[in-house]
């Protein structure tokens, strides 16, 4: 009896210590496979914004290569190249983007130049009604005085378009090339668009510029003395222009 109740306490005492360290390990782990994170990609909107930025970049750059080819070839001596192209040529670069060597050589104006426009409309009964002068020059003028960063357009614009203008036409009022064709019409848009601005909103159809020319006064000339006389007072013809003067 006892060995045999030995040796059933011994089989519970096994057992109980089979289940003990059974329930110590726990369960078997799963092994499964690394998992990769993806990043999600991103959204529709923020896709089409860079791809818009990139293509933004793209043009910017290539047509600052394109300017500075067109403008390289416009100083380079002539070659064939330019010469093959100098209608794509002059067409880029004037009248916005002229180059000259001023900058070394500078020379000032040594007259004063009084440019001024008036306008024609038709109104609805037929008559010609034509407005007084507009002195185009003053406005320049007193947006230069007593400012000291002073805009190019004020300073150089109209002035520059008036010198371009003769240097294509001379004495005369036709225009005898491309170049003074355009020229032509970059004078006339200008005159025409600050009239329209000074006029607030009146339509017109003819624009007429009158460019008075005087010799700058001798230093030391008192102020409030006799004006000197015009050395040229041009008259130019009368151009026609949209209603709304553009």
């Amino acid at each position: 009896m006892r060995k045999t109740g030995w040796e059933v306490s011994s089989g519970i005492e096994s057992a109980d210590v089979k289940e003990f360290q059974a329930s110590d390990s726990g369960p078997a782990p799963r092994e499964c496979p690394d998992e990769v994170v993806r990043p999600g990609k991103p959204p529709m909107g923020v896709r089409t914004l860079k791809a818009g930025l990139y293509i933004a970049v793209a043009l910017c750059l290539v047509t600052a290569l394109v300017h500075v080819v067109l403008v390289f070839l416009h100083v380079a001596p002539a070659n064939p190249v330019s010469k093959r192209y100098s209608s794509q040529v002059n067409g880029w670069v004037y009248p916005l983007f002229e180059q000259n060597w001023r900058l070394f050589a500078p020379d000032p104006d040594s007259f004063n130049r009084n440019i001024l426009a008036r306008t024609a409309h038709t109104d609805p009964k037929g008559s010609v009604q034509v407005t007084p002068w507009f002195d185009l020059a003053a406005v320049d003028h007193s947006a230069v005085d007593h400012n000291a960063f002073p805009s190019h357009t004020s300073q150089n614009l109209l002035r520059r378009a008036w010198t371009s203008y003769v240097e294509t036409h001379g004495g005369s009022d036709t225009a005898r090339s491309e170049r003074a064709v355009m020229l032509q019409a970059y004078l006339r848009n200008i005159a025409a668009d600050r009239i329209a601005a000074h006029n607030e909103g009146r339509a017109f159809e003819f624009i007429q510029l009158r460019v008075v020319t005087l010799p700058v006064a001798a230093p030391g000339t008192a102020a409030g003395t006799r004006q000197p006389a015009p050395t040229e007072d041009r008259l130019l013809p009368w151009w026609k222009v949209t209603s709304h003067g553009k």
